[in-house]
């Protein structure tokens, strides 16, 4: 069975993975620190796992319990790379599919960035969400959901 799991402190598009995951038929696994209140969907196929405050501590939740069939949804390019690793799938909050083919950039980058920060040279911040990106992203979870359980099947 394919599962989904959410990194949820920073997950601006919650509403629409429990809408997929429902009609799909799929379980997800809402993972917190805690650090934002999230309240509970109150939908059967929606588990809330509140893990200890740290910076890794919900990362490492899902890492440690993500498998080849499941989904990881995270802007953490680090946590995608982990489940890259487990041959699960991973997807950004703005539809942007993680691949093999593009996370070693993804980290390198990070890299280069926060550096920069380091320096006083760049202040961090990125473009806001938008619209455009809440519609990537469902369409982005709606074709990798169901690759994902094609392969599960097979």
């Amino acid at each position: 069975m394919v599962e989904l799991y959410v990194d949820a402190d920073a997950c601006p598009v919650r509403e629409e993975v429990f809408r997929v995951a429902t009609r799909l038929e799929l379980l997800v696994h809402v993972v917190s620190n805690g650090s934002r209140p999230i309240r509970p969907p109150g939908l059967p196929n929606v588990t809330m796992a509140l893990v200890a405050e740290g910076a890794d501590a919900a990362d490492d939740w899902i890492a440690e319990r993500i498998t080849a069939n499941d989904i990881c949804l995270t802007n953490d390019i680090p946590l995608a790379a982990r489940c890259l690793a487990k041959s699960a799938g991973a997807l950004a909050f703005n539809g942007k599919v993680w691949s093999q083919a593009n996370i070693g950039n993804a980290l390198a980058g990070r890299e280069l960035s926060r550096h920069l920060r380091e320096l006083g040279m760049d202040k961090g911040g990125g473009p806001s969400f938008s619209k455009t990106d809440r519609s990537k992203f469902l369409s982005a979870l709606d074709t990798l959901a169901m690759a994902k359980i094609r392969a599960a099947g097979a």
